[in-house]
């Protein structure tokens, strides 16, 4: 049986075809060009220092009234005795003032966009007990394929000329991004020297492109 020109055999096509869908399978798990269409919000409150009670404090802690676990930030050395020995007076309305958690913000900068439109702002701030945190506040960039926020010694540079600068110097990983858009905390290790890591970018490893990035001055 002839076949007709221009038709080609099946021996031919069928294994060309499978070797296309083959490369299409693997650019899209690649690429995943779907994320840039999810977004993925995620908000969480500003960091705090967790203190631990000690052991003879947790064990009677089962028995004590709960209103007295939260303590005036001053000593109650002045005025103790007066306030034991009238036990007739009247309680005060007034609420008990809650501790407000110390936190210290040591640098800020503002998101510019590289590779894709980012927005927001990054701010380094050490909490009460020296730990450190880089918080995100009202991240917006486009959602892609593994997100990792990096802090890091190169300049932030505007234009295509910024994109690829990340890993040329010092850098250092804080972990994947939780979400590409909202408000997050990324702990920075307490043995890291970030003296010399003036930027923060959001960086996609798989294709080693800033997605936006922001730098970091001392306040």
């Amino acid at each position: 049986m002839r076949i007709p020109r221009g038709i080609k055999r099946p021996a031919v096509w069928v294994p060309a075809s499978i070797a296309a869908l083959a490369v299409l399978v693997i650019a899209l798990a690649a690429f995943q060009p779907w994320r840039l269409f999810i977004d993925v919000t995620v908000n969480e409150d500003l960091p705090t220092v967790a203190i631990e009670q000690p052991a003879e404090a947790t064990e009677s802690a089962d028995s004590a009234d709960p209103a007295d676990s939260i303590q005036p930030t001053q000593a109650a050395s002045e005025g103790a005795t007066e306030i034991a020995s009238a036990p007739d007076q009247a309680p005060s309305d007034e609420p008990t003032p809650e501790v407000t958690p110390k936190r210290t913000v040591t640098a800020e900068g503002t998101f510019i966009s590289h590779a894709h439109p980012t927005a927001g702002t990054a701010r380094i701030i050490t909490l009460e007990d020296g730990s450190r945190v880089l918080r995100l506040v009202g991240l917006d960039t486009d959602n892609g394929p593994d997100l990792k926020v990096w802090l890091a010694a190169a300049p932030v540079i505007e234009g295509r000329d910024g994109w690829f600068v990340f890993d040329d110097d010092d850098y250092l990983s804080l972990g994947a991004l939780k979400g590409n858009k909202g408000n997050q905390n990324y702990p920075i290790p307490d043995d890291a020297d970030i003296s010399d890591l003036t930027s923060v970018t959001i960086w996609c490893e798989r294709f080693s492109v800033s997605f936006g990035a922001a730098e970091l001055v001392s306040t």
